[in-house]
């Protein structure tokens, strides 16, 4: 086998591999109704990934826990529109929440322990809109 071709079998195993690590790390997105959402960041690479898939979704949220901003899991949201109508009823599995919607006025509520938090957001015509949510840290020191 000449060294051309036996590179090119190489190079066609090993590229694949070299495929950027947001694709592999980019959380799978569910649908609600008619609402799109993708949550996660657990790790770096999948907290990269949803960052630079931010562009696709109007409205990104962060959650986190007290002063230092310690990313928070397992948080009970609800977006509803103007009208008050729920849209989206989930609870995240990582400190960030991309959701597509349409351009409007929201009402968000976001619950950790027992304490809810509620923001409004208008998410534009263009860009994203986003939302923190920060709770008292439980970690004693």
């Amino acid at each position: 086998m000449n060294a051309a071709r036996h590179f090119a079998i190489i190079l066609g195993l090993v590229l694949p591999a070299l495929s950027p690590a947001q694709e592999s790390a980019l959380p799978l997105a569910k649908t609600e109704g008619s609402v799109t959402y993708v949550t996660g960041g657990i790790g770096s690479d999948e907290a990269l990934a949803l960052k630079q898939e931010q562009k696709n979704y109007p409205l990104s949220m962060v959650f986190s826990s007290g002063k230092r901003g310690a990313y928070v899991t397992d948080v009970h949201v609800t977006v509803s529109d103007a009208g008050g109508k729920v849209l989206l009823d989930s609870s995240s599995v990582g400190p960030i929440l991309l959701v597509r919607l349409p351009p409007g006025e929201y009402r968000v509520s976001a619950a950790l322990r027992g304490e809810t938090k509620h923001s409004s957001v208008k998410v534009p015509d263009k860009g994203t809109g986003s939302l923190s949510f920060n709770w008292p840290s439980t970690d004693p020191y």
